[in-house]
């Protein structure tokens, strides 16, 4: 069954690897293109994610550095791998091609430099993650205080995403900042996270912004990691996670699911889903609670009918 899977850090291994990884087959990457190809991942976003510990003055230097790293070593060596630059390709792609998503976890980079986001969205960035897990200029992250939110220039930002049709992605922020941005934002998505209520963790959504995310016409991507999944334990199961996605379904409907895997940002994996190759493992065990045409909307269909509603939109 064919996957779209809508987060990956294979940019941020290839940028800080020690010595030259190639993306075709290399072993150190979770979600190589064969793996992908074995796995039926038909659409992979790749995410432009730069270390907290990175100066900020080279912080969007290393940024445009990860953007050539995903030309010259996903898109050029493998025609493969599609760049997707208008939505409409998704429904395209040909047998045998992988459509390549460049999206932004953070916004860190750009400071309070709205010319150097919209150098990244120029680059061919659809989607933008407001902050990984703690404050910059937009907005607090997941790991600050849940009172502190959205900031003045964040408003900007949101702004600028919202007339260029960008997907926002709440995924790593903290709860007012979430709250603050659900009704400014024109097109939202939770690209990894999974449900508070089966696992207690600030980067899961709770059941309250679950709900408040789907009714803004927003979508919830479930995350591979173990510590989103189950706590106290480093035993994660294909049936843990299933529980998730179950969970999620009955909450907001299957028609708002997808996945996210975070492959390559994690170093902890699920046991049987420790690669991208593996994907199908999970479809075997959602395939226990759900029928198949559920489970080919969680994979790929719920979010093509998404990203149909950006492309009407763009038309009015």
């Amino acid at each position: 069954m064919n996957i779209i899977d809508l987060h990956c850090d294979v940019l941020y291994k290839l940028s800080t690897s020690e010595e030259p990884i190639e993306f075709s087959q290399a072993y150190q990457l979770q979600a190589s293109k064969d793996k992908l190809q074995l796995g039926h991942v038909i659409v992979q976003d790749f995410a432009i994610f730069i270390d907290k510990h990175v100066p900020q003055a080279e912080k969007f230097t290393e940024a445009m550095r990860q953007v050539e790293l995903f030309h010259t070593n996903v898109l050029q060596p493998n025609p493969e791998m599609v760049h997707i630059t208008d939505w409409n390709q998704l429904e395209t792609l040909e047998e045998g091609q992988i459509g390549a998503i460049l999206s932004l976890e953070g916004c860190d980079v750009i400071g309070e430099d709205l010319f150097k986001l919209q150098s990244l969205l120029d680059a061919g960035v659809k989607l933008v993650g407001l902050t990984w897990n703690f404050e910059n200029g937009v907005a607090f992250g997941a790991e600050e205080p849940p009172d502190k939110g959205l900031k003045p220039f964040g408003k900007q930002v949101i702004e600028l995403l919202n007339k260029r049709d960008i997907i926002i992605d709440v995924s790593h922020l903290n709860e007012q900042s979430f709250w603050d941005v659900l009704p400014l934002a024109r097109h939202i998505i939770a690209s990894h996270s999974n449900a508070r209520a089966l696992c207690e963790h600030t980067r899961n959504l709770t059941d309250e912004q679950a709900i408040a995310l789907v009714e803004h016409g927003g979508h919830i991507h479930v995350v591979y990691y173990p510590p989103f999944i189950k706590k106290d334990t480093d035993h994660v199961t294909l049936m843990d996670l299933a529980e998730h996605v179950k969970y999620l379904a009955d909450l907001v409907g299957v028609e708002h699911l997808g996945l996210g895997s975070d492959f390559d940002g994690i170093d902890r994996t699920i046991v049987g889903l420790e690669n991208t190759a593996q994907s199908q493992n999970l479809i075997a065990t959602l395939l226990q609670q759900f029928s198949t045409e559920e489970i080919e909307k969680i994979t790929s269909k719920n979010f093509i009918e998404y990203v149909k509603n950006i492309e009407s939109s763009q038309s009015i």
